[in-house]
């Protein structure tokens, strides 16, 4: 689901330290029994399924006798995991290790489980676990994953599978209230995207969460709830490598604003170079837009895009300028905004865009597309309407939330808060 740059941009791009600082969001892990157990704990939230952001869960732990490692179908054990009526919802315990976090999800999603926890199998800080390199081929099963995980640390772990060896009942409380920060009755939130729509499953998803999202997003932004931004992920060329293939077909304003080309063909086809113009192009409409007092056109001019001037056919300037001319906004001062691509100067928009990739605060740099940020916070889940909808309705101060955060589907409790929030350093698929 996710595009994962930091690596290639490394290797090839970049001069001096290549370290960013990753935050690992966390949620609470309440001990409710045995005694002996109880208390707060740390869990971190994965970046597949959907935490339950602004509520909580409270369930039963179970370790299976076979298949500890969540790596095989539970059916073939003839373990489930579904509640009794009127029982509490089972979560399931498994070990870290042998497969892919998001096959474990799996396997105790199809087994009845309500939630999974994985524990470590190593004395280290707590990590986010991620989804698999799509060359796995496993984007439409990780689409299918509802349930919320959360990665344990390797002593919790040990403490529980001891307690239920004894014969004692653990039940937990997982509570997602403080992993979005809710200060007053505005959110602010930013989406980190891409105008490349020929990297496969990633920018599918993409695509259709704008689609999906933009009626709600319309809506919260025109009543005045939310405060929305855009950005794209840029990079630059070292210099000795300026005027390479590589960077003259994949940057432009020599080598200072490069994005990977959508083919991996550095003589043919769209350029990485075509990327960065749309890129720039919609953040400048933004800019317009929101100068206007209409930011929201952004929502219409990014899913007209992608329907009018796909990349294997219209990905230019003129396809893109008909449907900004569509969209009543100002064409001349979105070309301003732009600048001129082929000059040997900054772009100020672009260092910008940059510059804001720089964690700040609670927030930690951002290297992966697409992602979330809510409140200064990095979202952390499936990329779907509902889960996105539910953590931004976190974000509102108790009682402040609007209309659309109190609909049926949208099951967010809002009457109690937790305080638990730290922040750790990696992320991992398995």
């Amino acid at each position: 689901m996710r595009e994962k740059l930091g690596l290639f941009i490394c290797l090839l791009y970049l001069s001096g330290s290549c370290y960013g600082r990753f935050v690992v969001e966390k949620s609470s892990l309440h001990v409710k029994s045995p005694d002996s157990l109880k208390g707060v704990y740390e869990s971190a939230i994965s970046n597949f399924g959907v935490p339950q952001y602004g509520g909580r869960m409270i369930g039963t732990v179970v370790y299976p006798k076979a298949n500890q490692k969540a790596c095989k179908i539970f059916s073939e054990f003839d373990n489930s995991f579904k509640s009794m009526p009127g029982a509490m919802p089972t979560i399931l315990l498994a070990d870290r290790g042998d497969c892919f976090f998001t096959l474990k999800a799996r396997y105790a999603q199809e087994a009845g489980a309500a939630a999974i926890l994985i524990a470590d199998n190593w004395i280290e800080p707590l990590l986010t676990m991620d989804t698999p390199e799509e060359e796995h081929g496993s984007a439409e099963y990780v689409q299918n994953i509802s349930i919320p995980s959360a990665f344990i640390r390797k002593t919790l772990g040990d403490s529980i599978k001891k307690a239920l060896s004894s014969g004692e009942m653990v039940i937990i409380n997982l509570d997602w209230h403080e992993s979005t920060p809710h200060p007053d009755k505005h959110v602010q939130y930013e989406f980190w995207t891409n105008s490349n729509d020929e990297c496969g499953p990633t920018c599918d998803s993409q695509m259709e969460f704008v689609r999906n999202f933009k009626g709600v997003a319309q809506i919260l932004e025109r009543k005045g709830y939310t405060q929305f931004t855009p950005h794209y992920i840029t990079w630059y060329c070292a210099e000795p490598f300026i005027l390479s293939k590589q960077c003259r077909s994949q940057c432009i304003n020599y080598g200072r604003y490069c994005a990977s080309d959508p083919e991996q063909d550095f003589s043919h086809g769209n350029f990485g170079k075509d990327v960065v113009v749309q890129n720039l192009r919609q953040v400048c409409l933004f800019k317009v837009a929101n100068e206007s007092g209409r930011p929201w056109l952004w929502w219409d001019y990014v899913t007209d895009f992608a329907i009018r001037c796909p990349m294997k056919e219209k990905y230019n300037k003129e396809c893109a300028d008909r449907v900004i001319k569509s969209l009543g906004l100002n064409l001349k001062k979105i070309d301003k905004c732009m600048g001129d691509p082929n000059a040997d100067v900054e772009n100020p928009v672009l260092k910008a865009e940059q510059d804001a990739q720089i964690g700040k605060d609670s927030r930690g740099d951002v290297t992966i597309l697409p992602t979330l940020v809510i409140n200064n916070r990095q979202y952390r889940g499936k990329l779907d309407k509902g889960a996105v909808l539910k953590a931004i309705c976190a974000g509102f101060q108790k009682t402040t939330e609007p209309a659309v955060c109190l609909s049926a589907d949208i099951t967010v409790n809002l009457a109690m808060r937790g305080n638990i929030e730290v922040q750790g350093q990696k992320t991992l698929n398995l």
